[in-house]
């Protein structure tokens, strides 16, 4: 099969799941911007920021590690069982750990009238960590369907019982205030059922995995192990510091900004914008769905560096056009979250390209993964991640959330120059910077020109607008028509 036409093909059904999945999940933020005041909405944004910190550290670099020697082995069963096994174990031993410790944990982070939060969200953390291994081998195993399937039963369940809780249960109590409801729902959680409903999705998901998880001879091999936790301990650093990269500021602000300025108002509002720039996030994790196991699955063909510069090329124009249609239209978005959310607008556009250096960083990434190098996925990382400190140290307290939007954007953009040179060193891709940077000048130009046009009447703003939406189109068509008519052809001697 055509290379391309594979990848394009996983792409759209992980792409599907991933991206309709996420705009379901998405559609909470504004819910909850209709229900929370912005510090009740900051309390889920902080904690789910600790969560991604504390996912990194419980996978430990597995699912790559999984993908890295379940694809060479002569029996990749014994790799994934070997996998989970050691999952299962730290997974259990970190959710005990939570129980015995959920109190002073709430205290040290400030939380210390809602320890129930911490022991929620210990487990969640332990069952996520869990599952990433059997949804690791679905999509070894290209069952892209199922893996689908299953993160739309996840979504689907977790929006059901957040509006179940938050919406239906106090209309219930309302008018009967005897209701049944009042054996299980209690008023006073309020922003604590966005955590419940996320605790009983991931148990359900987890239950539903069951004939996944089972369905291998459950063997143990230890010289297998040491061999996966080798390899996966600079993913582990590189996950780590992604995540500080990613979620760090969010556990920040609270600290950093001064009480006069509300820090945990500014969260929300922080929180609630940071996610409209969610699309750029969910184009990059279908891609990275299909991608890693694509290019591990290519290592040895003769034609891959030109494989990957094309797939780098395409990855751009679809992340500009994001980037494009969500700045040219973001007068349209913002009438999903509520009128006191509007002020952190201003964040959008760069979070949104800080995103895209983070997905193009990701696809740079190839060359330490292919070349057993991980080494240098943890020092980028690093890097990474002490610039996120020092950048947020420095500008929460004077910029607030406008610092953490800054220091997001030169992190990805760092990471991903120093990949690039790095790469270029090790394994050589004839990547198309000339044409990259065009599309890029050409976004930026528009995107500046249409701030021009925000005094205009709607009709005549939007229309401009779709203007300059179209000649990145025209743009992209006229120097791309020879590669896309070819592109997608198909391949006779297959």
């Amino acid at each position: 099969m055509n290379p391309f036409k594979k990848l394009a093909g996983d792409t759209a059904i992980y792409g599907t799941s991933s991206i309709l999945g996420k705009i379901l999940n998405w559609c909470l933020t504004p819910y909850y911007t209709f229900i929370f005041a912005p510090e009740l909405l900051a309390v889920p944004t902080n904690l789910y920021a600790y969560v991604a910190l504390f996912l990194a550290v419980l996978t430990y670099g597995m699912e790559t590690s999984f993908f890295r020697f379940a694809s060479k082995a002569e029996d990749p069963g014994k790799v994934y069982s070997t996998s989970l096994i050691s999952l299962l174990f730290t997974s259990l031993s970190f959710i005990l750990l939570v129980v015995v410790f959920n109190r002073d944990i709430a205290a040290l982070i400030n939380y210390s009238d809602h320890p129930e939060y911490i022991l929620w969200f210990g487990i969640i953390l332990g069952i996520d960590a869990f599952i990433s291994i059997p949804f690791a081998r679905l999509r070894l195993n290209n069952r892209p369907v199922k893996f689908a399937t299953l993160k739309f039963v996840n979504i689907g369940l977790t929006i059901f019982f957040n509006i179940f809780f938050l919406t239906i249960c106090p209309v219930l109590l309302r008018n009967n205030p005897d209701s049944f409801i009042t054996v299980f729902y209690r008023p006073e959680i309020g922003v604590g059922y966005v955590f419940i409903a996320n605790l009983l999705s991931s148990s359900i998901l987890l239950l539903l995995l069951l004939p996944e998880i089972f369905n291998n001879t459950l063997q143990f091999d230890r010289k297998v192990l040491k061999q996966m936790l080798s390899y996966g301990f600079p993913i582990l650093l590189v996950s780590v510091a992604g995540a500080i990269n990613q979620s760090i500021d969010k556990v920040l602000m609270p600290f950093l900004i001064p009480e006069d300025q509300n820090p945990m108002d500014q969260l929300g509002i922080y929180g609630a914008n940071y996610k409209l720039a969610v699309l750029m996030n969910m184009f990059i994790q279908a891609f990275r769905y299909a991608f890693e196991p694509f290019f591990f699955a290519r290592e040895s063909s003769k034609d891959d560096t030109k494989v990957y510069a094309t797939v780098m090329k395409y990855f751009v124009i679809f992340g500009l056009t994001i980037f494009l249609g969500m700045v040219l239209y973001i007068d349209i978005v913002k009438i999903i979250i509520e009128a006191k959310y509007h002020e952190g607008l201003k964040v959008v556009p760069i979070v949104l390209m800080a995103n895209l250096f983070f997905g193009m960083y990701f696809t740079l990434s190839l060359w330490y993964k292919l070349k057993d190098m991980t080494r240098y996925g943890a020092y980028m990382a690093f890097i990474g991640a002490a610039i996120t400190l020092l950048l947020n140290f420095i500008l929460i307290p004077v910029m607030g959330y406008m610092g953490s939007a800054i220091a997001v954007f030169f992190c990805f953009l760092s990471m991903m120059l120093i990949s690039y040179f790095w790469g270029q060193k090790h394994y050589p891709i004839p990547y198309n910077i000339k044409r990259i940077s065009t599309y890029f000048f050409i976004a930026i130009i528009l995107f500046i020109v249409s701030r021009y046009t925000m005094e205009l009447t709607p009709f005549m703003k939007y229309f401009s607008h779709t203007i300059l939406m179209s000649v990145f189109f025209v743009a992209v068509f006229m120097l791309e028509k020879k590669e896309l008519k070819s592109l997608f052809k198909t391949n006779k001697k297959n």
